[in-house]
């Protein structure tokens, strides 16, 4: 049987995993520093760690992105991007998965067990606490620094107007 997405959104719907509140954390977790996952998971998911079943085991590839000319035009190959992706299983049958850029296999492991373990009504708020809202926090401060070092360089031009000719 193919699945459709209808069908994976249901499955996770009873699951009892919102879409949306899955697609933020595996965000975080993709764009999160390895340093930074491997910090918290000392602290959090390493005393109580779950057995894990690798169903993919952590491996790099390239993927071709793709680009549109002007943000909104036609599509284009823009080039490859090295990408590591990894499939794991708890024992509680939770089904994690990641795709992160990169070559860090140590970092695509961590995330999908940490989505797995989001999926899990057991240990989700532990998680969520423990994990994902203070690498959210460390990404928001880095945007925020980005931005107020762009802000710093920033260039108004105007133009003076000069009689009425």
């Amino acid at each position: 049987m193919i699945e459709t997405v209808d069908t994976i959104e249901d499955r996770a719907r009873t699951a009892g995993t919102d879409t949306a509140a899955r697609q933020r954390w595996m965000a975080v977790l993709a764009c999160a520093a390895p340093e930074d996952i491997a910090l918290l998971w000392k602290t959090v998911v390493a005393p109580s760690a779950p057995a894990v079943d690798y169903l993919r085991p952590a491996e790099t590839g390239m993927v071709m992105t793709r680009g549109r000319a002007g943000g909104t035009g036609d599509r284009f190959n823009l080039g490859e991007m090295t990408v590591t992706r990894c499939s794991v299983r708890l024992g509680d049958g939770s089904v994690g998965h990641a795709y992160v850029a990169g070559r860090s296999k140590r970092h695509a492991e961590m995330a999908a067990v940490l989505d797995a373990l989001l999926q899990s009504p057991g240990s989700r708020a532990r998680i969520q606490r423990g994990v994902i809202d203070p690498l959210a926090a460390r990404q928001a401060a880095r945007r925020e620094e980005q931005r107020r070092k762009a802000a710093g360089t920033r260039v108004e031009f105007f133009t003076l107007v000069r009689g009425d000719d």
